[in-house]
């Protein structure tokens, strides 16, 4: 192979996750010789995440990237489409509400491990689990070479990083991009919606998510229901039936924002521990969030770090780029992370198969995703961060017309006691 052409062109993506599976399928698509390199010993021997808000630009990647059968299968089991999302002070009385389209197109629900399982589909043989990439290096005429934990390595023509927030290969592929310790993080938790045959959320809140202000500065609480339009084990015997379904029960995904320096090093791997300072920082909140972070399930409470991703000085590596939160991580405020690294997926995908079909080199292809995906992905990032600064700040004048003087211009949204309905 030449600079010239993609012709017998490889890549070998690093990281498993969204942003590198989706890339995966758009490049198998277009036969593309393709295989990606995940540190975990199997698909799902931990959680990474829960549910994820997919928009336009999220369903496009998807749209773009993935065999048609498999599109439908993700349609199929999200969520429905448009809804809303409130905001509220602790006692979930209203301050303003954001209403979504419900239209085909239209942002929706997303279960991360179901998705997931999709994206893995026709990459059985591609996915290499147990090869936690730690380097990436210039090889030989035209390679890169990719080095993993175990001392072993492999060569491509293209590395692609796409290892998480601690990414290995960042550093090198794009220096100064380190991601900045924001300072505040999550208590994530998962709770099944029905409990006892009885939804653990009130009528109004069937189709809105929830975000609700502290009367502090530095805490907020959010939650949103994950409901599957159709349940994943009928979905996959429609479309997929090879492959085992996963579980899917409808749940309650939520979050409990605090400064990190209020949870201990000794608490937060541990869930129950996790579980119980949550509850203790809302002790003023509604009694429906108490509910919500008591009846999470068993060993499904993680605390995150939110951190935020940095512009790259440069791109010293030609034949080497990095999507996802490898590249630009965001505090989860605006439900930008999950779709920006879709969009990179595409992205990409899409130029190195122009590339690969019009006999364009890959540096080219490379450089222009390059040039192309910061415009989007840090403006991201930096709506993100600022939403996270106005929402938990300690400007006092905008947190009272938030938590005081809009909420009691609206009537009460969720009645105290709140009723858990058959």
């Amino acid at each position: 192979m030449t600079s010239s052409n993609t012709q017998g062109v490889t890549v070998a993506i690093a990281g498993a996750g969204l942003a590198g599976l989706c890339l995966a399928q758009r490049l198998v698509r277009a036969g593309i010789d393709v295989h990606v390199y995940e540190g975990d010993s199997g698909p799902f021997v931990r959680r990474q995440g829960y549910r994820i808000t997919v928009d336009a630009d999220g369903l496009g990647a998807l749209r773009a990237s993935l065999p048609d059968q498999l599109y439908e299968l993700a349609l199929a089991v999200g969520g429905e489409p448009g809804g809303s999302f409130r905001f509220t002070n602790s006692r979930l009385r209203d301050a303003f509400t954001l209403t979504f389209k419900a239209a085909e197109d239209g942002e929706r629900q997303m279960d991360r491990q179901t998705l997931r399982s999709i994206l893995l589909m026709g990459l059985d043989e591609r996915v290499h689990y147990g090869r936690a990439a730690v380097g990436v290096e210039r090889g030989d005429a035209d390679q890169m070479v990719l080095r993993f934990a175990d001392g072993s390595s492999v060569s491509a023509s293209i590395v692609v990083a796409a290892d998480g927030i601690g990414s290995a290969l960042r550093r090198q592929i794009a220096p100064g991009a380190n991601p900045v310790d924001s300072g505040m993080a999550g208590i994530y938790g998962r709770t099944p919606l029905l409990q006892a045959g009885r939804s653990v959320l009130p009528e109004v809140l069937d189709n809105s998510g929830v975000l609700a202000l502290g009367d502090e500065p530095g805490r907020a609480f959010f939650f949103t229901t994950m409901r599957f339009r159709q349940a994943p084990q009928q979905a996959f015997a429609r479309l997929a039936p090879s492959r085992p379904a996963p579980a899917g029960d409808d749940y309650v995904m939520w979050g409990l924002v605090l400064r990190q320096q209020e949870a201990p090093l000794g608490v937060r791997t541990d869930p129950q521990r996790l579980r119980e300072l949550a509850a203790r920082l809302a002790s003023g909140y509604h009694p429906l969030v108490h509910r919500l972070i008591e009846s999470a399930d068993d060993d499904t409470t993680i605390l995150s770090t939110f951190a935020i991703g940095q512009r790259p000085d440069a791109w010293p590596l030609p034949r080497a780029t990095v999507v996802g939160d490898a590249i630009h991580a965001m505090p989860p405020f605006g439900a930008h992370g999950g779709n920006t690294a879709l969009r990179d997926a595409a992205l990409l995908g899409g130029k190195l198969v122009d590339a690969h079909l019009h006999g364009r080199s890959v540096e080219s292809a490379i450089a222009a995703y390059q040039t192309e995906m910061p415009s989007y992905a840090f403006k991201a990032v930096d709506t993100a961060a600022a939403m996270m600064r106005r929402l938990t700040g300690s400007g006092r004048v905008q947190r009272m017309v938030m938590t005081r003087l809009l909420p009691s211009l609206h009537r009460v949204t969720v009645p105290e006691p709140s009723i858990i309905r058959a």
